[in-house]
Order: C-alpha cells, then sequence, then structure tokens
C-alpha cells in the first residue's frame, strides 16, 4: 500500500464459491476512498424498516482486533444503553505479542469489502467503523449511517492520511483527545475511552506490592508495555531511571510490566511510587487515566491529552526533555507520596464514556 492507495488491486473473492459481482459505482466508490479525494458525497438513509416503538439500537461494529480490551469494555457498557449488534474482523492476522506485532496486509482488508457488504443489509441502524483502517469498507455501503473512531495511531500515525480524507465523509467521528480533534481539522465528537473507576482504585502500597513481589525497600517505576513497543521508548525510560538513581537516596527500579491479566494492573499502579511515560506519540493513554484513578503520581511526555488530563493532578509532571522527565522522577522519588488523580478522573468513566457514544449514536440515525 502507498500513499497513492489501493487502485491497482482487483477485488477479490473472500470465502466465496464464485468471484464477488460488485456493482460498478460501488467498485469506484471503494477506490476513491483510497485513492482520492471524493467530488460528490452520497448520502446514506437510516434503515427505515426499524420503528420507534423500539428503544435500542443496531450497530454493526468493524474492528480491526475484536480481542482489544478496550473495544470489547465499549460493547459491553454500550449494551447498557440498550445497544446491540454484531462485530466483524478483517481477515488475517493481526496480533501484538509483548515482544512483536503482527499487521494485516492491504490485500485482507480489501477481502473484507464483500462480508461488509453483505452484512449491511441485515437489520441494522448504524456501522461503527473502529479504527480508521475499517472506515473505507464502513463508506462503501450507502445504506446505513457511518460513525468512525479514530484511536490514536490511525490518525497521527502511518495511515493518517487515510483516516482524514474518510472522515470527511462519515455522519460522525469520534476522536480520544483535543489533540487528535486539531489533528483531524474537521466536525468531531471528543470522548476519551473511559476506565473502569470499580477496578481502577486505591489500595495500601504495602498489600500492592506484597501482591506483585516488589521490594519494598526500593523506588519503583512503573512502565506498563513490553520494552519492544517502539512508539512507547523504553531505551528513553532507562536513560531517565539511570539517571534518576544517581539523584536519589536509595535503589530505583524500573518495572515494565506487561502480559499479565488487566484486572491484576491496578496492583500494579499501587505498587509503584510513579508512572512514568516517555512516549513518542498518543491518542488518550489508558494508562495516565487508571494511574490517576489509583491516585499514582505520573512523570509523562507531551503526548495525546495528557497535559490537559493532568492540569490539576499533584504530583505529576508532563515534560519535553530528558531533563525534564529525570527532574520529574527525582521530585516524586525524593519524597514518595500519592497524588490527587482520583478526584479528576471521575469523569472518563466507562458509564460516561457509553452515554456519550449512545448520544452520537442517536443524533446519526434521527
Amino acid at each position: 500500500m502507498t500513499g497513492d492507495g489501493f487502485s491497482g488491486y482487483e477485488f477479490p473473492r473472500c470465502g466465496y464459491d464464485r468471484p464477488v459481482a460488485l456493482d460498478e459505482s460501488i467498485k469506484r466508490r471503494i477506490t476513491k476512498q483510497f485513492s482520492g479525494d471524493i467530488s460528490t458525497t452520497v448520502t446514506r438513509g437510516a434503515m427505515q424498516s426499524r420503528t420507534g416503538t423500539e428503544s435500542s439500537l443496531r450497530v454493526l461494529n468493524l474492528v480491526t482486533n475484536a480481542d482489544a480490551r478496550f473495544f470489547n469494555e465499549q460493547v459491553r457498557v454500550l449494551r447498557e444503553f440498550g445497544v446491540r449488534g454484531e462485530t466483524l474482523s478483517p481477515t488475517g492476522i493481526h496480533r501484538a505479542r509483548d515482544d512483536s506485532v503482527t499487521r494485516r496486509s492491504p490485500t485482507d482488508y480489501l477481502r473484507f469489502f464483500p462480508t461488509v457488504m453483505r452484512n449491511s443489509l441485515g437489520e441494522y441502524d448504524l456501522i461503527h467503523a473502529n479504527y480508521g483502517l475499517t472506515a473505507p469498507m464502513a463508506l462503501a455501503q450507502p445504506r446505513l449511517p457511518v460513525v468512525l473512531s479514530l484511536w490514536g495511531s490511525d490518525l497521527l500515525g502511518e495511515y493518517g492520511w487515510l483516516s482524514k480524507r474518510c472522515a470527511r465523509h462519515c455522519d460522525a467521528v469520534i476522536v480520544m483527545s483535543e489533540g487528535m480533534a486539531e489533528e483531524l481539522d474537521s466536525d468531531c465528537h471528543v470522548i476519551p475511552h473511559g476506565i473502569n473507576l470499580s477496578r481502577f482504585a486505591p489500595m495500601p502500597k504495602a498489600e500492592a506490592r506484597e501482591e506483585v513481589g516488589w521490594s519494598e525497600q526500593k523506588k519503583q517505576v512503573l512502565f506498563p508495555y513490553p520494552p519492544t513497543r517502539e512508539v512507547k521508548d523504553f531505551p528513553r525510560a532507562e536513560r531517565v531511571v539511570a539517571e534518576t538513581a544517581e539523584r536519589v537516596d536509595g535503589q530505583v527500579e524500573l518495572q515494565s510490566v506487561f502480559g499479565v491479566p488487566h484486572d491484576e494492573m491496578a496492583n500494579y499502579y499501587n505498587a509503584a511510587d510513579v508512572l512514568l511515560l516517555p512516549s513518542k506519540s498518543e491518542g488518550s493513554p489508558n494508562s495516565v487515566k487508571e494511574a490517576m484513578a489509583c491516585n499514582l503520581p505520573v512523570v509523562t511526555t507531551d503526548v495525546g491529552d495528557v497535559r490537559d488530563r493532568l492540569s490539576d493532578v499533584s504530583p505529576s509532571h508532563v515534560c519535553s526533555s530528558d531533563g525534564e522527565l529525570v527532574a520529574g522522577l527525582v521530585d516524586v522519588l525524593a519524597d514518595p507520596r500519592r497524588s490527587n488523580g482520583r478526584e479528576h478522573v471521575r469523569d472518563i468513566s466507562l458509564e460516561r464514556m457509553g452515554e456519550r457514544i449512545h448520544s452520537v449514536y442517536e443524533t446519526v440515525v434521527q
């Protein structure tokens, strides 16, 4: 796939016993979504077969990874608002392991097209494209309104051009932060991923350290990602922690935590003295919000929405250089204490997120 799009690809069979017969106008439309601006807008009508006597909405979800924890939390909380539906993912392998990420090819996404077209004929009120690479397939069908959620790397990374192009033609767009909204530069709703405030809550540090097996004699810096996640910049984390250790009393230990059940992560937030996030880019990092919910101080680079999120949280530091990261860690570790983060995180509960997404759904089907 290049910046010029998928226009050289033939539409594949996608699991059928015979080639898929696609209307030429639909072929042209999906090709244009990838390869150039669309000069005319096709108006998709909301489904008429459902009546006003039903209060629930039926949604066809498109997602790159149906096992993504935050996506499944979104689906679960929306059920509480009466939302039902199905989830479709492209064929091929998309797997994020602790030591590597296996990504789908452009062909895998093109094979997804007939599946989306066929399922869009079902009894749904709208399509929700979760992640920018699913947007062209959602837009190719002419029947249902389309909601697009951009998660971060799909707008800020390699295929950001595709997400921006598709966003112009969706009925509603959701982004995770004000920074993403500025990058998109078109109408959108800012709805960050919510967190489970019951699961992520303060607990005594000594109890948490016993749970995770960390020494009570060391100052613990939490890096809640695999070291191989390039965007998270583990080498920078090692560098600033090593310099910090020379400037504070006692031993300082950098803990890279990954591959543990998400339900257990609250123990690590409560066991740590500080969360370190030296990322190169982010949308609205859940780790920061989860740390806040546990009153764990945060030292982070100025990425995504963290500056706004942490503006009234103390102690916490938003930094633009290695020197500032070191100074922030020294401040927290020289006098270990908890933050007031939980006071400022209640507006991003899962329930609040579900309420706001449901409101977007209702708007597009009216």
